[in-house]
């Protein structure tokens, strides 16, 4: 079905037009910590360990429970499968949220060589396992490298080793627990010593394997549906407390808004801060605001910069956000979160100095979690660095260096992949072919589809503010800050990206390439944010017709079976061009390939240069226009058939 957004007045310098109020109250949050610890003396009266053996619960859908045969139900158990989804006639968020935590035995065995515990159904969602609440066979917890399924009982085992994380992968069906600030509490990290010294303190001494770690789990519809809305929010960025804020006036206050993702949640791909790790708590705060579950990833920008080997870089992360890298479930999606950041590369690193990379534990454990998935589902890739990306497909660093070995792993499923990192949009199919990809990877074309997702910063904040709401931080390609959502429906996708501040349908800018504008360009290129405004944007001389001016269209979620359409004062609509056609050639950069929208904003208020894009249209003006003015009605079509309409009004001078 054709989406059209009907028509709307384009103006040289489109504002946001935040037409709802910011950062509302989100209401009541109930206090819950990061973890339960139960002495090991209680264990008899609730634990894990002291569960009945004829108490196990069904397992999740799509999982082969491990053998042995499941006991009945206990009798006299309160049935609280609520209903989680977002519905109309569903309670809020506020209502039906699990708050809890994991739960923690203490143990006092240094030597222990095994850590175990169960998966349970936390039918009083006291994040303690009671003596009636039933295991759940048949998930999957993990070390970090390997990967077990629990058994009848819904109790596991698996290997320790020093700077673990274990974690739970959230099946469909059931819903993690979730703390004050909404942030998923599915894992526990295990450092008996606690971090080398660092500036943002690391991880805290854990002293011995616990006894055992418990993962509660509800019930939920909201994940166990077919259709799903995942966000997916890419480089919140915070380098100060004020970034803070205009994140929470942004973004934030948009998601605050809307009720559709309570069963997948939201999940930020990394550079969640910027460098100053004691925003943490402030930045993690504003996940409070969601109607749904929030999940982290780290950056290049949340790394513990003094930290001298890869294993500790994200101690600070996991930390204050949980584990680095994890997999859960919604509907028919199985989502794979990995932390793809080698940092440091050299002794006495710079920030910099950092490589896209999973390292081998990482590597091995991606392994076995997608061989204990099974194959009619959704493969939902996702990690910082894009695995391949149009803005850096020619540096190695930006981009995975494994890339070639997870396309192998992944073979033969569905899949898309997300990644953050470049402060821009991207819309990737399978077929495309940048000369990078091959020069460095040795990658032909794209096997299914990357999204790069934009940056809910922006481009780092910069330009002018909005209505004192925010900075308008136009990207690096000339998209818009916002965030993407997928929305599912089995295993079938479709992407979209929302503007901050904005509606649905504001999907691209439009603007005019004329020889006057490339002067200016070439002469204030490297004068960014001081540059004089660039004049009369949208008049057009004789002189300029001759010597090519094109219509430009910046459709931000364009991309290979996009059309743009282009009808000049009523007549027959005509096709666009697209400046990139991803068939195995390199960047096309400077000021003929560049969005004029953006860089008069750039230029004049500050921040980067879109001089070269993957979603840029052109259309050629006629040399023969007539004098006057003349309104240009542009309809993008996107890869599922969706239309977006925009007019623009120009003047040819006499």
């Amino acid at each position: 079905m054709k989406k059209s957004s009907g028509s709307h007045k384009h103006h040289p310098h489109p504002e946001t037009a935040p037409g709802r109020p910011r950062g509302r109250d989100t209401g009541r949050r109930v206090a819950a910590g990061a973890l339960t610890v139960v002495v090991a003396a209680t264990l008899a009266q609730g634990s894990a360990l002291a569960a009945p053996a004829s108490t196990a619960a069904a397992p999740p859908a799509g999982v082969q429970p491990a053998a042995g045969k499941a006991g009945p139900a206990a009798a006299g158990d309160r049935d609280r499968d609520r209903d989680r989804d977002r519905g109309e006639r569903s309670p809020s968020w506020e209502r039906t949220a699990f708050r809890g935590q994991v739960e923690v035995v203490e143990g006092e065995d240094a030597g222990a060589t095994t850590v175990s515990g169960t998966v349970f159904e936390d039918r009083n969602e006291n994040s303690t396992q009671d003596r009636r609440e039933r295991g759940i066979r048949g998930v999957r917890v993990s070390n970090g490298r390997d990967v077990v399924t629990t058994d009848r009982h819904g109790d596991y085992e698996l290997p320790v080793y020093d700077n673990m994380t274990v974690f739970v992968t959230q099946p469909s069906g059931y819903q993690v627990p979730v703390d004050e600030d909404n942030v998923a509490q599915f894992s526990y990290n295990h450092l008996p010593e606690g971090s080398p010294e660092l500036r943002f303190g690391g991880i805290e001494p854990t002293g011995p394997v616990p006894g055992a770690l418990n993962f509660p789990l509800a019930k939920s519809k909201a994940t166990q549906s077919n259709a799903q809305h995942c966000v997916i929010g890419g480089d919140v960025q915070t380098y100060t407390e004020e970034e803070v804020e205009f994140a929470r006036s942004g973004a934030f206050a948009d998601l605050a808004d809307r009720t559709d993702y309570a069963g997948c949640g939201a999940l930020f791909i990394g550079d969640v801060v910027g460098d100053d790790l004691s925003l943490y708590p402030k930045t993690r705060e504003l996940a409070s605001m969601l109607n749904g579950p929030a999940r982290f990833l780290p950056g290049n920008h949340d790394l513990d910069f003094d930290a001298t080997e890869r294993e500790h870089s994200t101690d600070s992360f996991r930390e204050n956000l949980g584990a680095a890298y994890y997999s859960y479930d919604v509907g028919r999606a199985h989502v794979v979160a990995t932390s793809n950041l080698d940092f440091p590369t050299r002794e006495d690193a710079a920030k910099g100095d950092y490589n896209g990379s999973l390292d081998e534990r990482q590597m091995q454990w991606l392994r076995n979690d997608i061989e204990n998935t099974p194959e009619d589902r959704l493969i939902v890739l996702a990690g910082h660095v894009p695995l391949l990306d149009f803005a850096d497909q020619g540096s190695q660093k930006h981009q995975v260096d494994q890339v070639r070995e997870i396309y192998e792993i992944l073979e033969g499923r569905e899949v898309i992949t997300l990644g953050g990192h470049t402060h821009s949009v991207e819309n990737l199919r399978a077929g495309d072919s940048m000369a990078g990809w091959k020069d460095l990877f040795g990658v032909e074309e794209l096997p299914f589809t990357h999204i790069t997702a934009g940056a809910i910063s922006g481009d780092w904040y910069s330009g002018r503010d909005v209505e004192g709401s925010f900075p308008l931080a136009v990207q690096r390609d000339g998209a818009h800050p916002g965030v993407l959502t997928l929305d599912l429906k089995g295993t079938q996708v479709t992407e979209r990206f929302t503007v901050r501040g904005e509606d649905e349908d504001f999907q691209q800018t439009l603007s005019l390439n004329t020889p006057r504008y490339r002067a200016w360009f070439e002469e204030n290129k490297d004068n960014g944010g001081e540059a004089p405004a660039f004049e009369n944007p949208l008049q057009v001389s004789p002189d300029d017709l001759l010597d090519r001016t094109w219509l430009t269209t910046n459709f931000f979620m364009g991309s290979t079976g996009s059309t743009v359409e282009v009808s000049i004062d009523g007549a027959d609509p005509v096709e666009a061009v697209r400046t990139q056609s991803l068939t195995g050639e390199g960047q096309r950069v400077g000021a003929q390939w560049s969005d004029p929208a953006a860089v008069q904003e750039q230029l004049v208020h500050g921040g980067s240069l879109a001089d070269r894009t993957m979603h840029l249209w052109q259309f050629e003006l006629p040399a023969s226009m007539e004098p006057g003015e003349h309104t240009a009605e542009v309809t993008s079509t996107d890869v599922h058939g969706r239309e977006y309409t925009e007019e623009i009004t120009f003047e040819v001078t006499g």
